[in-house]
């Protein structure tokens, strides 16, 4: 049986590039934002800043704060069993990680990526995606994931990565935690 690792990260701090250096390296990603973004799709509905947190807040409301890490651990516990490690990227609350890390504990850890507001704003602001807005928008996401306990979950991560550098520097960064994380799940 294979290693479940989620990523969880502020807005902007790197969680999807830091996904898609490890799916480089052959591992799978499943990816928590790509359910909410499935989800305003099939409910018809146009993409813009407001509408992914109000559908993220909506299905929490109705099914309960973990409902993305239940309907995506099946999929995960599948794909552990025929690989070593399984990378579920976006975790944001701690209902989530609760179901993750009692459905695969000790085979589960975390990975915060870090960076400061500033940075994080401008990459935001620079990668084009419907979800995000300008500053108004970004802090009420902020708030928005803070609820959720996403500073819990970064400050009690088993692993953080500081992403205010370069590109190249978050790949230097993830391969070297990916080689000694290997070595450690081994």
């Amino acid at each position: 049986m294979g290693h479940a690792v989620a990523v969880c990260g502020m807005p902007g701090s790197g969680k999807g590039e830091f996904a898609n250096i490890i799916a480089d390296n052959g591992i799978p990603v499943r990816s928590m934002g790509d359910m909410v973004r499935a989800e305003v799709k099939l409910r018809g509905l146009e993409g813009n800043p407001n509408v992914f947190g109000e559908v993220a807040a909506d299905l929490r409301a109705k099914f309960g704060e973990e409902v993305l890490a239940i309907r995506l651990a099946d999929e995960v516990t599948e794909l552990m069993k025929t690989h070593p490690i399984v990378l579920i990227e976006g975790m944001r609350g701690t209902a989530e990680f609760q179901i993750f890390n009692s459905r695969w504990a000790p085979r589960f850890s975390s990975v915060a990526i870090t960076a400061n507001p500033e940075v994080r704003f401008q990459r935001t602001q620079s990668r084009g995606r419907l979800e995000d807005g300008d500053r108004e928008q970004f802090q009420i996401r902020e708030a928005r994931e803070a609820g959720w306990g996403l500073h819990t979950l970064i400050e009690q991560a088993d692993y953080q990565i500081n992403n205010e550098s370069t590109l190249e520097d978050l790949v230097i960064s993830t391969n070297s935690w990916l080689t000694k994380f290997r070595i450690i799940i081994s």
